[in-house]
Formats: structure tokens, C-alpha cells, sequence
């Protein structure tokens, strides 16, 4: 069994807004004692799920490109921005390709 935390390593090479690489970090915290799911379906809800709990979002019916969040915020004019649609077609995907490629190759 792996760490569902284990997916969040190496970072992505860029974000879309800056409170993104924050959820990031929170997301892979959250996760570092639960075990991922035996299907990627089931990771995939993890994700989501986990997602929604930090940025009190579901990804799957929102429909802003991006919100605000104080909590990750930490200076600069766009602190606490968190990219929805980066997070939808890039970030998400990419963790869900590690889990796939790491554990349920």
C-alpha cells in the first residue's frame, strides 16, 4: 500500500494562480496517513473530495474559473487565487497519472 501523500512529489512545474502550490502542499498534509483507494476511481474521489474540503469547492459542478481563498494566502496581488481549471485539467489529471503509473501499473 502507498500514501496517497506520495503522489503530490515532485511538484508540478508550474501553477496556474499562486494560492495553487498552497492547496498543493495542504492536499499532499491531509493525506500523508491515508493509504490510497485499491481503484482509481476511488482516487479520484479522494481528490476530489479532499479538494472540496480544503477550498470548500466541488470541482466537478463549479463553474468559475477561479476563486479566493484568505487561508492561502501569502502575499503578493493575486495571494489566495486558486485556478479551478488548472486544477480540473492539469493537476488532478497529473496525480491521478501518477497514481495510475505508480500503483495500478
Amino acid at each position: 500500500m502507498k500514501l496517497a501523500s506520495e503522489l503530490f512529489e515532485p511538484e508540478p512545474p508550474r501553477w496556474g494562480l499562486r494560492g495553487d502550490p498552497w492547496v498543493w502542499r495542504a492536499m499532499a498534509e491531509r493525506l500523508a496517513t491515508t493509504y490510497l483507494p485499491p481503484s482509481l476511481n476511488e482516487v479520484e474521489r479522494l481528490l476530489y473530495a479532499e479538494f472540496d474540503r480544503l477550498v470548500s469547492v466541488n470541482l466537478a459542478s463549479e463553474t468559475a474559473e477561479w476563486v479566493v481563498r484568505e487561508e492561502f494566502a501569502h502575499g503578493g496581488l493575486s495571494s489566495g487565487a486558486i485556478h479551478l481549471n488548472t486544477w480540473r485539467a492539469e493537476l488532478i489529471p497529473l496525480l491521478l497519472d501518477r497514481a495510475s503509473s505508480r500503483v495500478f501499473s
